[in-house]
């Protein structure tokens, strides 16, 4: 059985035993007004990070990184939202050192891509993750147009990360689901989370 590797994100790790299993594929789908980017920027600061970004720049990744007030790392950041992304993404992720984080934000522009060559690039981070024993979190949008290659995203991940943001008159609830967890157990309940300057348990009384 692989080792658990700390996503850094307190909450997380204690409600998955003690982290992910170390080769994981994580899909963390959230909706676009979300501030599900904390994820990504709390859990660079458990290990050596390479952040492939694929619609922001390269410095809106690091302004936002250096803004946040929660514990970040450094992560190596890298721009593939141009010409040919999966092979740029490809040829970045073949020089993973063992156990390193990917995060691919967003993957929705390498889903678009066609429907094979989006099989086999996943198909080979599935290795190269097991083979290093590293971890990917693949940050999806759930917006208005969500890629026909979602399905696959789903299929392939080890671990997935359901983030639902509901606003109802003047408050703004958070819940993650985990409905699929390969290596542990899914989690039967979602988790309310408050997302301001980090990633926390939202302690308010649900109001029936």
């Amino acid at each position: 059985m692989p080792g658990r590797l700390p996503t850094g994100i307190t909450v997380l790790d204690r409600q998955l035993g003690g982290g992910i299993p170390s080769g994981s594929i994580v899909l963390l789908s959230a909706t676009p007004a979300s501030q599900s980017e904390l994820f990504l920027y709390e859990l660079s600061a458990a290990r050596g990070t390479l952040y492939l970004t694929s619609v922001r720049s390269v410095e809106a990744v690091h302004d936002a990184i250096e803004r946040t007030p929660s514990r970040v790392g450094k992560p190596t950041v890298r721009d593939i939202g141009s010409d040919a992304p999966l092979d740029h993404a490809n040829r970045l992720i073949r020089a993973l050192p063992e156990g390193a984080n990917l995060i691919i934000d967003v993957v929705d522009v390498l889903e678009r891509q066609d429907s094979a060559r989006y099989r086999n690039f996943l198909n080979e981070l599935q290795t190269h993750m097991i083979n290093t024993g590293g971890l990917t979190v693949l940050h999806a949008l759930n917006g208005r147009a969500v890629p026909e290659n979602r399905d696959m995203s789903e299929h392939m991940a080890d671990i997935v990360f359901d983030l639902r943001t509901n606003v109802q008159g003047s408050e703004i609830e958070n819940r993650l689901a985990v409905p699929k967890f390969r290596g542990g157990a899914a989690l039967e309940e979602t988790i309310k989370l408050r997302l301001a300057e980090e990633v926390a348990i939202d302690t308010s009384r649900d109001i029936a």
